[in-house]
């Protein structure tokens, strides 16, 4: 591992203006570690308004004490020493004061193996120097998450800080040492006070991280899982009939840890799409069932996730693929016709992720097979139907046909007429043909809007009971 150009040009620039200059945080615990840092950090003695003096291109847009500074294209977030006091909001503190010395400063970071700080770079050829007030070198060696001082003080000051030891833990492969492990089961309820937004934050890179499975068993254990997803221990400890030898818990973990997508709304669909059976289950033993757990659940998930301000657009792509996780797929039973209504459905762009889904499913449930011949068969019909019409756009006549041919002004009766064909050509692509479906919409058009937004609705209805044999309501999978 190296250190970049830039920092050691921002190091000798600190230092040739006779002030204290240290690498510190994370980029020095990941580079021990042989890892890649994301962001490299600078501890200084120097205060934010002199920063600004020695560097060009330098932003002071905080209360904090940091500096971004530009060098090279490279962002380098240079920071005065501080010491901080009471957090009543639970994430700012109340005062911030500079400190006098590097000591000071790393007595108020969470855990020892991010207080050590690397001051001396010069000479790569020698040993590098650390300073490590708090023995955040031996807890690396030990791989263990520790405090830095008094955890509960650590924790009160910012209860996030709970959470990214559960980050830290799953990412690093280390253990939380026990009394840090204590403060944070004694103040998990701390959690509620903070803004949903920084919870969806760190959950996000635990879902999306290494080991997230583990990572929601250890959120669990700690007590905090019940402030962040509540709706996922109601699972805990429910038994399922028949095929499931799982808990309703541990099938949605062992889902996530078998997603093979790294799209946070596919690994979040997994470790989500039955958290509905809690609320639909009925009856006990062999015989109970959890009908409409698929269209529950997606509302149910979707709700979680507007709560903790992830964004529309991944909390819609979630409920689409809960809400159509319980596609059938054997082969007798699976026609063109059904696969066209389910890219409509769907959108031949979502197929993947829900394949992905369905594979997570059947991995998490104990299959050993996470492809079976049904599921590659249902991947060559998507195929081979994938050009066929599957929406009102794709039909060879638009409304501009309706206004020219027949003369009729738009309207409703365009989207019934237009319903009412793709309806057809559902059953039968061969009839999207510019001059069949201008026969037919000739027929159609001498009924009246009302006889025609009755046939209309025959024909969803036709469609929806289709489409519920096909989803097999009864199934429990």
């Amino acid at each position: 591992m190296t250190i970049p150009k830039q920092v050691k040009k921002a190091i000798k620039i600190l230092k040739n203006a006779k002030f204290e200059a240290n690498i510190v945080g994370g980029c020095v615990r990941d580079f021990l570690l042989g890892l890649h840092p994301k962001d490299w950090d600078i501890a200084t003695n120097a205060k934010p308004e002199q920063i600004q003096e020695l560097f060009k291109k330098a932003i002071y847009n905080n209360n904090f004490g940091t500096v971004a500074v530009i060098l090279n294209k490279m962002e380098i977030e240079i920071t005065t020493y501080r010491i901080e006091e009471k957090y009543s909001d639970k994430r700012h503190p109340d005062k911030v004061e500079f400190a006098d010395s590097l000591e000071q400063d790393l007595s108020r970071r969470d855990f020892t193996i991010n207080a050590i700080a690397m001051p001396d770079i010069r000479n790569q050829t020698s040993e590098i120097r650390f300073i490590d007030p708090f023995n955040g070198l031996d807890d690396l060696k030990a791989r263990i998450i520790r405090a830095v001082g008094n955890a509960e003080e650590r924790f009160q000051e910012d209860p996030l800080r709970m959470m990214r030891a559960v980050r830290f833990s799953t990412r690093l492969d280390f253990k939380i040492e026990k009394k840090t492990e204590q403060a944070i089961k004694k103040h998990s309820q701390l959690l509620r006070f903070i803004a949903r937004e920084r919870i969806k934050d760190e959950l996000s890179m635990i879902i999306m991280g290494k080991n997230p499975d583990q990572g929601i068993l250890l959120l669990n254990k700690l007590g905090l899982l019940q402030y962040i997803i509540p709706e996922l221990t109601h699972g805990i400890g429910m038994e399922q009939p028949r095929h499931h030898i799982y808990t309703v818990f541990k099938h949605g973990i062992l889902s996530l840890k078998c997603c093979r997508s790294k799209k946070l709304s596919v690994l979040l669909a997994s470790l989500f799409h039955d958290i509905a059976k809690p609320y639909t289950k009925r009856g006990k033993g062999e015989s109970a069932t959890f009908y409409n757990h698929d269209i529950v659940g997606a509302r149910v998930a979707k709700k979680i996730l507007q709560k903790l301000r992830f964004g529309q657009k991944t909390a819609n792509h979630v409920y689409l693929l809960i809400r159509n996780h319980m596609f059938v797929y054997n082969v007798d039973e699976v026609t063109e016709a059904g696969v066209r209504r389910l890219i409509k459905r769907v959108g031949l762009e979502n197929i993947k992720d829900l394949m992905d889904l369905r594979i997570a499913d059947r991995l998490g449930s104990g299959c050993p097979k996470a492809k079976p011949y049904k599921l590659r068969h249902l991947e060559y019909l998507v195929h081979k139907v994938s050009r066929d019409p599957v929406s009102r756009a794709m039909l060879k006549i638009s409304g501009d046909d309706f206004r020219d041919i027949l003369k009729i002004k738009p309207g409703p009766k365009y989207k019934f007429l237009l319903e009412a064909l793709l309806n057809e050509v559902l059953e039968d692509p061969k009839k999207n043909t510019k001059k069949y479906l201008l026969t037919r919409t000739k027929e159609l058009n001498k009924l009246n809007q009302k006889e025609l937004a009755k046939l209309s609705e025959q024909a969803q209805e036709k469609k929806q009971e289709i489409e519920c044999k096909e989803k097999k309501w009864f199934r429990v999978s």
